[in-house]
């Protein structure tokens, strides 16, 4: 059953087993887990079916530090899978591990329960599973056209994203409209209500656009809201003490981490290269697919730095042409383009001839448009018509152009530092709650461990002869110069992060706030620590673990009727 608020003439709202907050890949994911228990179950979602003005406005945050683009969190069904591009990746056995550089932190799930998620999200949401990101998928094209060397200190990180990328509020929506999960529209939570002796939550209380206020009760509360939210929502909520649920220990929004990117260094390669599908991005079997470069796990032990990578973008004579991009944009939202491209890359590999082909947009194809911005998409294909055809000519025919140069786009792992934070700003948003305020900066460890990556990369490029490295980023740092890897990923991650001791996390390995047993946190603010991989593989695959999880202690009842 589907409700919008907004509309509905209701006086109070049922009591639910499980409220899920947020109908983003984790809310959505642990929705659909529950369904068929014979648990009762709602998903709450701030947003409408398309964005609106009002529920944009409540996406305001203040920030210092790196920025927070507007489109990295959404308010609207399907949440931030809206503008998602589909890039997934598992982490690496080195992010689960404790490093002692960075105050031993390390995720408190086994290893092997965190491959069975992945296994599962792969199955049940398509992502990908481990044969297509080994030798029998993408691996299998290393050697094809420029063949790859195998470096000593460097190894290869492989990145797929469905042609099609995964949009949750579509893909579920059949499920909201059936009778197993309620999905109620223009439901913004505003607080969390706890119970008198503080034991626990009660429900949420929730305002609609229009200003009016319901609450609705719940066994069980999930908030899957996104790494800045979900810790906001934990501040607000005042019945558990004045610091807001969960805070005992001042942790909650803490140690926020995020992938900060951009382009630094270029590699001038010895012989030119026209065809290198595995570095720099193919359609592929039905994926959209690169591989990227990290140091080796040992190596990163010796040098006690992050787990950062590079991406390969050949350089053709349309980069970063405006006309290409619009031209791009349109081809990816065609489903006729989508479906012939993806249909070719069955049959053979279908090499990058633009960067954002493969799961990376670009600014200008993520910004929200109006229908004046997209007739100024048309135009831009209109005035920049003669690149548009270069491009086309190479992307439609078998001549591949000639790269000559490649540029390296960058992707940090930040460290979980505990001065990168989430607050509540003096400000206040239209419903008069105070806005997050977020505190967000690389360390002295996040920048010099992407030196090291580079520091690493120049010397085995020459080595085996592929090309001579430009980068400026060690005399940067040592002139004290502005670090320009500066870019917003969109993964605002750590902020309600999981661990064993209550004084150092927020909530415990399964996601349940510490002090709040039946409040639990989804999504990203509970890694404890980021690695480099794009993360919504990973939050799908814990949503699949909570929600397994409130089967076993709600008392699910298979197909049980529904009353």
């Amino acid at each position: 059953m589907i409700v919008d608020l907004s509309s509905a003439d209701l006086a109070e709202l049922p009591a639910y087993d499980v409220a899920v907050v947020g109908s983003g890949p984790a809310g959505g994911t642990v929705a659909a887990e529950l369904a068929g228990s014979g648990l009762r179950v709602c998903v709450l979602e701030s947003g409408r079916f398309k964005r609106t003005r009002f529920a944009d406005a409540l996406k305001e945050v203040e920030f210092d530090g790196l920025p927070i683009k507007e489109y990295s969190r959404e308010r609207v069904l399907g949440g931030a899978s809206t503008t998602w591009a589909g890039l997934s990746a598992p982490l690496d056995p080195i992010d689960l591990a404790p490093r002692a550089w960075i105050g031993g932190a390390g995720w408190p799930i086994p290893a092997a329960e965190l491959e069975e998620a992945w296994a599962a999200a792969a199955e049940r949401f398509d992502f990908p599973r481990r044969s297509d990101l080994g030798p029998d998928g993408l691996e299998a094209l290393r050697d094809e056209g420029r063949e790859t060397p195998r470096f000593e200190e460097l190894e290869e990180k492989i990145f797929l994203a469905r042609a099609d990328p995964q949009r949750f509020g579509k893909r579920l929506r059949p499920l909201y409209e059936g009778p197993d999960v309620d999905l109620y529209l223009d439901a913004s939570v505003i607080e969390l209500e706890t119970a008198p002796d503080r034991a626990g939550v009660t429900g949420t209380r929730l305002r609609t656009s229009g200003g009016r206020e319901l609450s609705l009760r719940a066994r069980a509360v999930v908030l899957a809201c996104g790494g800045i939210e979900n810790a906001r929502l934990l501040l607000m909520s005042r019945g558990g003490g004045d610091t807001g649920l969960g805070n005992d220990h001042d942790q909650v929004g803490r140690c926020l981490m995020n992938h900060p990117k951009n382009y630094r260094g270029l590699i001038h390669l010895h012989e030119p290269v026209t065809s290198w599908p595995y570095m720099f991005g193919c359609l592929h079997r039905g994926f959209a697919g690169y591989a990227g470069l990290r140091l080796r796990e040992s190596r990163q032990r010796e040098l006690e730095v992050l787990n950062s990578y590079v991406r390969f973008e050949p350089i053709f004579p349309w980069s970063d042409d405006e006309g290409v991009e619009s031209a791009v944009l349109i081809a990816k939202r065609s489903a006729l383009a989508l479906k012939a491209l993806s249909g070719r890359s069955k049959k053979k590999v279908v090499e990058l001839r633009d960067y954002s082909e493969t799961g990376d947009d670009t600014d200008l194809q993520n910004a929200h448009k109006s229908a004046a911005d997209w007739v100024g998409v048309g135009w831009n294909v209109v005035r920049h018509a003669p690149s548009v055809a270069w491009y086309a000519y190479h992307r439609l025919s078998r001549v591949a152009p000639k790269v000559r140069t490649i540029r390296l786009r960058n992707f940090m792992e930040m460290e979980p530092h505990a001065d990168n934070r989430v607050t509540l700003s003096e400000r206040d948003d239209p419903f008069g709650r105070p806005l997050p305020h977020v505190h967000h900066h690389t360390t002295t460890l996040d920048r010099r461990s992407l030196i090291a990556l580079h520091d690493a990369l120049g010397p085995a490029l020459e080595a085996a002869g592929v090309g001579r490295l430009e980068s400026d980023l060690s005399s940067l740092a040592a002139s004290g110069e502005a670090w320009p890897i500066t870019r917003d990923a969109s993964h605002h991650l750590g902020t309600t992060r999981m661990g064993t001791d209550p004084r150092g996390s927020v909530c415990d390995p399964d996601g349940r706030v510490h002090g709040v047993p039946n409040l639990t946190c989804a999504g990203g603010s509970l890694f404890p620590t980021s690695g480099c991989a794009n993360p919504t593989f990973t939050i799908v695959a814990l949503s699949i673990r909570i929600a397994a999880r409130l089967r076993r202690e709600l008392g699910a009842r298979e197909e049980a009727p529904r009353t």
